[in-house]
């Protein structure tokens, strides 16, 4: 055993476990299956925790060309949604020895920009939400020399379309949500609808918009109709109330994001309707608003936490040179009080 004053090596362990370096380095990296006996690996283990031996991060970073830090890139941090899939994928991150570096878009929603010109040096991914194409370009390193990783840093794109400039896409089911709400107020009776649209130029959105438009379309009698909002609880107020205020308005609205529905709540009490009596109203994300609000909304459950820790593994897994986990993630309708039949 090294003197006490001594940091002890791998030579250390190695000598302790009666094994080569190279094994130690191979159980504790990690990649021993198929190369050590499960019982070398755990001889190796015990001697490392009996040593009290840990891997030098940072010099095995350098030989391998890696920084161990990602970036995640995410549209704003104006709900706790974000907040969420930030958590998820640092809680991956965590476990295998990477660091996640938070970039909310200064502008707030909507692209964000290149955020460190130094990025393809800095990172060993990225992992990104609504991000510009040009963005993309310069944090990648398209025009940029990462020495002997000349190729373009891995980057995994979060609610985005499968064909975009990922090298993996993770991707909330949001279509069978928007589904799962549609039958929901169908089957409630409602005919004449108002799609309160996130004014946002996303690709999420250009989904929500198709899939309510093609599941109302195939049932005679319905009338749908779309108003467009920024996303907070003032922009919905000012973006809906003329259309509640006609002659002809909707039984019900559905909002891109629980926010709209929120301000959808204060413009029908603007002008004398009762929600559910009235109006319907549903949302997507079930944020802490949803259930803030009176009467609680009906909403999509998006989990962020799931979708922030697939988006890390996505992004682990190119980086061993493996596939992604396929699939959507499915998410749930959450019916609560908003929603009744028309003139409940």
């Amino acid at each position: 055993m090294p003197p006490a004053s001594t940091r002890p090596t791998s030579r250390d362990v190695a000598q302790a476990a009666g094994v080569s370096q190279a094994a130690v380095s191979l159980v504790l990296g990690g990649k021993w299956k198929g190369r050590v006996s499960a019982a070398t690996a755990e001889r190796v283990r015990a001697a490392a925790a009996e040593l009290g031996y840990r891997p030098n991060l940072a010099a095995r970073n350098l030989r391998l060309g890696r920084t161990r830090t990602v970036l995640l890139v995410v549209p704003a941090l104006t709900t706790e949604f974000f907040a969420g899939v930030y958590t998820g994928a640092a809680r991956v991150a965590a476990r295998h020895g990477f660091g996640v570096v938070l970039y909310p878009s200064p502008e707030g929603i909507g692209p964000a920009r290149d955020p460190f010109a130094s990025a393809q040096s800095a990172l060993d991914g990225v992992i990104a939400s609504s991000m510009a194409a040009d963005a993309l370009s310069a944090i990648r390193g398209d025009h940029g020399d990462r020495g002997d990783r000349g190729d373009q840093l891995p980057l995994v794109m979060l609610d985005s379309d499968p064909e975009g400039p990922g090298t993996a896409t993770v991707n909330l089911d949001i279509a069978d949500g928007v589904r799962q709400v549609a039958e929901h107020l169908l089957g409630l009776g409602h005919r004449d609808f108002l799609h309160l649209a996130a004014d946002v130029p996303s690709w999420t959105f250009e989904v929500r918009a198709r899939e309510l438009a093609a599941r109302l379309a195939g049932v005679p009698g319905t009338r749908l109709r779309a108003v467009r909002a920024p996303i907070s609880i003032k922009g919905a107020v000012a973006a809906v109330r003329g259309a509640l205020e006609g002659a002809e308005r909707p039984t019900a609205v559905v909002c891109d994001d629980d926010q709209l529905a929120a301000g959808t709540y204060k413009a029908a009490r603007r002008v004398g309707l009762r929600i559910p009596e009235d109006l319907s109203v549903t949302g997507i994300d079930d944020l802490a608003v949803a259930t803030a609000i009176d009467p609680e909304l009906t909403t999509v459950r998006l989990d962020a936490e799931l979708f922030g820790e697939r988006g890390m593994r996505a992004l682990l897994a190119v980086l061993e040179g493996e596939e992604p986990e396929e699939g959507d993630i499915p998410v749930s309708l959450v019916v609560r009080g908003s929603t009744a039949a028309p003139g409940a």
